[in-house]
């Protein structure tokens, strides 16, 4: 059973930038899509990006659709997830997730928490105003 560690949360204000961190115990990371998702208090789980085992396909959540960029360096087992223009309602814990198999299937890419098998313990993110 796969393991994921996230890094990289912290402080930060409105417009700075954050890089987050995934990285999965099963150096047969290619095995993998894995996603990002958010949750702020109050508020139910929001898909924000995800991308397949080879780091070509990606798919994003609209409310984050290009500020941040999801890749992954597979000889690390490692997914990032760079944040850019960052504003008070990106504050949230965040998640990333694994599921084995590709990302996609037909016209639908795995955006649903329920599409995603292995769940890391999340990093705090808080955007200040």
């Amino acid at each position: 059973q796969v393991q994921l560690v996230e890094s990289g949360g912290g402080l930060v204000q409105a417009g700075g930038s954050l890089r987050l961190s995934c990285t999965l115990s099963d150096r047969t990371s290619t095995r993998y899509a894995v996603g990002w998702f958010r949750q702020a208090p109050g508020k139910e789980r929001e898909f924000v990006a995800s991308i397949n085992w080879n780091g070509v396909t990606t798919y994003y959540g609209r409310s984050v659709r290009g500020r941040f960029t999801v890749s992954r360096d597979n000889a690390e087992s490692t997914v990032y997830l760079q944040m850019n223009s960052l504003k008070p309602e990106d504050t949230a814990v965040y998640y990333c997730a694994a599921t084995v198999g590709k990302l996609y299937s037909g016209n639908y890419y795995k955006s649903n928490e329920n599409d995603y098998d292995y769940w890391g313990q999340g990093t705090q993110v808080t955007v200040s105003s």
